[in-house]
């Protein structure tokens, strides 16, 4: 399911949903450990788990850059700087798993956003098969497949 695209006051919001059948605690350590985080998001590494900690980015030359933790709330609530935007992860239990929010707020829709979209939603495809014990053969084609259908989506929105 693509993500839901809403205008708010200063930018925009992309939304994922993802029903996973699997406990809150066990969705809660793909975001926050860095042995399950390396799985699904390479560049990434939690270096401080808490509020006004911070998440590093491998920018893959030498160098990374530091995205800032803004609100933590263990097994519900992990949300940090992603750029001029913000990331937001939350989860809401269900009686045969949990619910997985994933909301991106958007200052500026660029030519680099429908990218950002398209890696967000594999990312997620990623935790849910790597939860399932399952494995997406080729996640740059998955990408690419999704890439162009995030095009579209910003395309249809920007054209309101």
């Amino acid at each position: 399911m693509l993500a839901v695209l809403q205008q708010v006051e200063g930018g925009h919001i992309a939304r994922f949903e993802r029903h996973l059948q699997h406990s809150v605690e066990e969705v809660w350590s793909m975001l926050t450990e860095n042995d399950k985080l390396e799985q699904w998001f390479s560049e990434l590494r939690v270096d401080e788990l808490r509020v006004g900690g911070v998440i590093k980015f491998d920018m893959q030359d030498g160098t990374f850059e530091e995205l800032d933790i803004l609100e933590l709330q263990t097994y519900s609530v992990l949300a940090y700087t992603w750029g001029e935007d913000r990331v937001r992860f939350e989860l809401h239990p269900t009686p045969d798993g949990c619910e997985l929010f994933l909301i991106e707020t958007i200052h500026k829709i660029t030519d680099h956003t429908p990218k950002d979209l398209a890696g967000w939603h594999v990312c997620l495809d990623v935790i849910h098969a790597l939860l399932d014990g399952r494995t997406i053969e080729s996640r740059a084609d998955e990408w690419k497949t999704w890439y162009e259908q995030y095009i579209k989506l910003i395309d249809e929105y920007t054209q309101v």
